[in-house]
């Protein structure tokens, strides 16, 4: 499993689609997979009940643990389809985003909701696509999906760089180009497609 993790507007899901198509064209079945917590979703639901937002909708309790909850049957979906295949799955988030946005959001039930995740592994590999805020923001922008606060976004960045996984992380410059980018995954996926094609150890 590789993971693709960063800020809203790093690049994760648009990398991590075109590095599920790479590998499979290399001879190294792969698949993407979105791991959200569906916020888009619940925004929008809100905005037709006549709330801002899906926080709005819900409140801070109970928006968190839905949030939470969908994330999880998401990457129950992911694990099992990887463990079933044996193919490569290409993540477009882990359990470490969950962590991330609830504190960067002060949410409560942050210790409960780390605990529940506990069980799920490990990727093999672990991307963060660091791109400065600013950056990130002005991205977010230009898809005209949806909008992020620059104060949201450094937050989210430096929850990221606080995590007591980040040391394992594969740090990649997502501000350049997105051939630069997608060079780098290429290197890091390549080392595992070798492991996996040699029988070799599983890069961790």
């Amino acid at each position: 499993m590789i993971a693709l993790v960063g800020v809203d507007g790093s690049g994760k899901s648009t990398q991590a689609r075109a590095l599920a198509r790479r590998l499979t064209d290399q001879g190294v079945p792969a698949r993407y997979f979105e791991n959200a917590g569906g916020r888009p979703l619940w925004n929008r639901l809100a905005r037709a009940l006549g709330r801002r937002d899906g926080m709005a909708l819900f409140g801070r309790t109970c928006y968190p643990l839905l949030e939470a909850t969908v994330r999880a049957v998401a990457m129950v979906r992911t694990l099992l389809w990887s463990r079933l295949t044996g193919r490569v799955a290409v993540l477009d988030r882990w359990t470490y985003c969950q962590h991330v946005i609830m504190a960067a959001r002060g949410d409560r039930g942050r210790r409960l909701v780390r605990a529940a995740y506990a069980v799920f592994p490990r990727p093999d590999v672990v991307c963060f696509l660091a791109v400065p805020p600013e950056v990130a923001q002005a991205r977010v922008l230009a898809r005209g999906i949806d909008t992020e606060e620059l104060a949201h976004l450094t937050a989210l960045d430096a929850g990221y760089r606080a995590l007591p996984e980040f040391g394992s992380f594969v740090v990649i410059d997502g501000d350049g180009t997105p051939d630069e980018v997608a060079a780098a995954l290429d290197r890091v996926a390549g080392a595992l497609a070798g492991d996996r094609r040699s029988g070799g150890p599983r890069a961790r």
